[in-house]
């Protein structure tokens, strides 16, 4: 009969104990502590503790006006389909859509911006799109927005919160973990220089 194995002829790494390179991996050389921190602050200091990309924002962006030179009319399904094509027929046509009409609403207002950053990745702006930015629009929290602050641009989400005793806080989101937000300070003063309305983006 065999001697049942007891809890001392098991190998340091076979079950329970403390093995080597195991538990959480330590971000900082040093101890560390557990405080407490006021609720609106959390997003800042996770900010801080996280390291991040250099800032993308740029002192003289290529922004250029919206000049129409011809009329671009696609035909327009009378109803969505779920995939495929429509039928070529009339009968299922509703006229057509032209597209400086569709995409711009206030010529005299819009302008075109090459992005040359990927902070807004996760929203579906990359490198190389065109964003068209609306400067008549009023901006609302959680629009994606051309901001100036301390005399540089960057694209960034608006996002406008009410604290707990009763202000507002306004902030710059980025749409990728790479890159932080912005938190205004007391002496940066943020203008709106327009809204961004629409991504330019070919898919091939």
């Amino acid at each position: 009969m065999n001697k049942p194995t007891s809890k001392n002829d098991l190998s340091p790494n076979s079950h329970g104990g403390k093995r080597e390179n195991a538990g959480r991996k330590a971000q900082y050389k040093e101890k560390t502590v557990v405080m407490r921190v006021p609720q609106s602050k959390v997003i800042e200091i996770k900010q801080y503790l996280n390291p991040q990309i250099q800032h993308d924002a740029e002192k003289h962006p290529d922004l250029q006006p919206i000049h129409f030179k011809t009329k671009l009319s696609i035909a327009a399904p009378i109803e969505s389909v779920a995939a495929g094509f429509p039928s070529p027929a009339q009968d299922y046509l509703d006229g057509a859509i032209d597209l400086n009409d569709f995409l711009v609403s206030s010529p005299e207002s819009t302008f075109i911006l090459r992005v040359n950053s990927l902070s807004m990745k996760n929203a579906g702006i990359e490198v190389g799109d065109r964003i068209l930015i609306d400067r008549s629009l009023q901006v609302e929290t959680g629009d994606i927005v051309l901001a100036l602050i301390n005399n540089e641009f960057t694209v960034k989400r608006f996002m406008k919160e009410k604290l707990s005793d009763g202000s507002e806080k306004v902030w710059l989101k980025a749409e990728n973990p790479e890159y932080s937000h912005i938190f205004l300070h007391s002496e940066e003063q943020l203008v709106i220089w327009g809204v961004v309305t629409c991504i330019l983006k070919k898919l091939r």
